[in-house]
């Protein structure tokens, strides 16, 4: 048997672990949340605002669907394409295929020449319309091409050409 150790000394105890502190857990926690937010709303802020028109739509649905022909077809102009159309439709890469589609159509053929009716609105119903026209290609050496376009344009600050089917 082993005698027990004499009483005049407390017997050896380890140092227990050291406390945590709830209140800065806690507290960052809440920051960590309030930043995410905040962060949170930036973003929607920014995929919301990017979007918004800058400048100034046409006057009428007709008048939208007029520039954006005249831009694509006489002044084959992307920039300018782009410029008439809504921000949730614009895909410069698209607008520049077209631009550059009649483009081809001009080296491909005798003194092309395009027109096409005069825009006609087929159904408007408060900030959204359908407008229709013929667009007609003659060449120098009297070939003739048609083709019918049905534009979605709608109104934010003026009329936009969305849509080309």
């Amino acid at each position: 048997m082993i005698p027990p150790p004499p009483a005049g000394y407390p017997p050896y105890q380890a140092p227990g672990a050291p406390k945590k502190k709830r209140g800065v857990l806690i507290a960052s926690i809440a920051l960590a949340v309030v930043l995410l937010l905040c962060a949170g709303g930036g973003v929607v802020a920014f995929l919301t605002l990017r979007d918004t028109e800058t400048g100034k739509g046409a006057e009428e649905p007709a008048v939208a669907v007029e520039a954006f022909l005249t831009a694509v077809y006489k002044d084959r102009d992307a920039t300018r394409a782009a410029s008439l159309v809504c921000s949730s439709s614009r895909d410069e890469k698209k607008i520049a295929a077209k631009v550059a589609e009649v483009e081809k159509y001009v080296s491909a053929y005798q003194n092309p020449r395009f027109r096409w009716s005069s825009p006609r609105v087929d159904n408007q119903t408060g900030d959204r319309a359908t407008v229709t026209t013929k667009v007609t290609m003659t060449t120098a050496d009297e070939k003739v091409a048609d083709q019918d376009l049905r534009f979605t344009v709608v109104k934010k600050t003026g009329w936009w050409v969305c849509e080309v089917a």
